[in-house]
């Protein structure tokens, strides 16, 4: 029999409304929407006349699509002690995310070629709770497995242009545009234009800029050595390739700068497919935040000034260029992180970059660009509505991997994935609640708003707050594609 969902406040993501439905949802038992209930009424009407298996009241929470988060470091096989499926799949759900994709360079082996690829999909399945897809990579020498990755299922490919910390970067190494270019007409040579091109958008320096190396543990001393101008020239190439290859999608990943947007919106206003994501940590912390030996909060790009914040949430508007949020989750173990006890703890030189932030990164972004947001967010202009947050971390992102028909809304025929939660109540960020592997974040002590209370993936429930997770059941997504179709198979 069917499952009825029930809520005060659903949020279809259809377009059809900005104001939540007092309504319901029917789930048949494969996990499918069969009927929206838009009204007391036709619940009234439906539970009349009809039985269904169970029936979920979630009063007054917000029921909306499930989250999609495009931008996850998933680092197993090989190194399942800095983030593995199960830990990771844990903190989506904990989240509100029902689907995950997973990028291709931090496990070892790395996913760039088809057998790392089932190495992958083969460590995951019966361990992950929400949905995974995956990211193939492009690095030198691997061309003649791009179009056999896209065959076998990955979202689209992903590269670097500045070589990525050890010891990720001897196994994933960096392109620069010749290679990249080469990878692009390779793929329109093999007749390949399925798939979009995701690039972490940061170009090296003509001549480094030297760090303070007597002052290690001061964040300015890693923030000196990675300024704005390398990610601007990055967006500058990907501007160039989008224009040279106006059939393929290209995307720039977590950018931080807002000095790199002028390019992608030049590109987006003249019709050429160049789409941009940035992560919460960039729209919610700032340099002037950074602690002493705050390693945490290193990452690439770095997290920057304050004054960089408002030109970002002002670019999150419909229209604005950048399309969407991701996390860049990419936690790793103490001792890299440059954590634990000894003369090397907090040197943000040596320390590995990446936040950890899956879990948390709903209310970090609701705080501090939602709608009534505290001291310390954005201006009234440009606070985000639930509407905003759809679509910046559901719809975008399901159509930048190709998932848009089966997820990303609630609607007949859709996957039956929700997340339920208050976007009024608050919490403090306690580490020892974080289910990834590691529990070193940022946002440690802080104080956010809104909790996530429940996720349903296809009509299951996988997390319930209080009461822990259900049984793994998530699946594994394989897209099946040839020049002229693309279509997901739900396996």
């Amino acid at each position: 029999m069917d499952l009825l969902f029930l809520s005060r406040r659903i949020f279809l993501g259809d377009g059809s409304h900005e104001t939540p439905l007092h309504g319901g949802i029917v789930v048949d038992t494969q996990g499918i929407i069969r009927q929206v209930l838009r009204s007391p009424q036709e619940v009234n009407t439906y539970l009349y006349n009809i039985e269904s298996e169970a029936v979920y009241d979630f009063g007054d929470l917000v029921l909306m699509p499930g989250l999609i988060d495009s931008n996850v470091h998933i680092n197993e096989p090989g190194r399942k002690d800095w983030e593995g499926f199960v830990t990771a799949t844990k903190a989506a759900a904990a989240g509100g995310f029902t689907t995950i994709i997973d990028r291709p360079a931090n496990a070892s082996p790395p996913t760039i070629s088809v057998a790392a690829l089932s190495a992958k999909t083969a460590t995951a399945r019966g361990k992950i709770y929400v949905d995974v897809g995956f990211w193939g990579g492009i690095v030198p020498g691997n061309g003649d497995q791009l179009a056999p990755l896209l065959a076998a299922g990955v979202m689209g490919l992903q590269c670097t242009l500045c070589g990525s910390a050890s010891p990720v970067g001897e196994e994933f190494p960096s392109v620069d545009e010749t290679q990249l270019e080469e990878a692009l007409q390779r793929l329109g040579t093999e007749n390949e234009d399925d798939g979009v091109i995701a690039v972490h958008a940061e170009l090296p320096l003509a001549v480094d800029i030297p760090a303070d190396e007597e002052a290690p543990k001061e964040y300015a001393s890693f923030l000196v050595t990675r300024p704005p101008a390398m990610e601007v020239t990055a967006m500058q190439l990907l501007s160039r390739l989008a224009q040279r290859y106006p059939r393929r999608r290209l995307h720039a990943l977590n950018v931080s700068s807002a000095e790199a947007l002028a390019p992608a919106e030049a590109c987006q206003q003249a019709g050429v497919h160049l789409t941009v994501e940035t992560c919460p940590h960039y729209l919610a912390l700032s340099a002037e935040e950074v602690p002493q030996c705050g390693t945490e909060f290193k990452t690439w790009p770095p997290i920057r000034q304050r004054s960089n914040q408002e030109q970002l949430r002002r670019a999150l508007r419909p229209g604005g260029a950048i399309r969407m949020i991701a996390s860049d989750h990419s936690p790793c173990t103490p001792g890299i992180r440059c954590l634990t006890g000894g003369r090397g703890r907090g040197n943000f030189l040596k320390a590995w970059p990446g936040i950890n932030s899956l879990q948390l990164s709903l209310p970090v972004v609701w705080t501090a660009v939602g709608e009534r947001g505290g001291a310390g967010g954005a201006s009234d202009d440009l606070r985000l509505s639930v509407s905003d947050i759809h679509r910046l971390m559901c719809w975008e992102p399901a159509k930048l991997c190709g998932l848009d028909r089966f997820k990303g809304r609630i609607a007949e025929g859709y996957d039956g994935d929700f997340c339920v939660w208050s976007p009024e109540e608050e919490f403090s960020v306690a580490p020892g609640n974080l289910y990834t592997a590691t529990k070193a974040t940022p946002y440690a002590g802080r104080r956010l708003r809104g909790v996530v209370h429940a996720t349903v993936v296809r009509g299951l429930h996988v997390y319930q707050q209080f009461e822990g997770f259900g049984q793994p059941l998530g699946k594994v997504l394989l897209r099946k594609s040839s020049r002229k179709v693309v279509k997901f198979v739900r396996m």
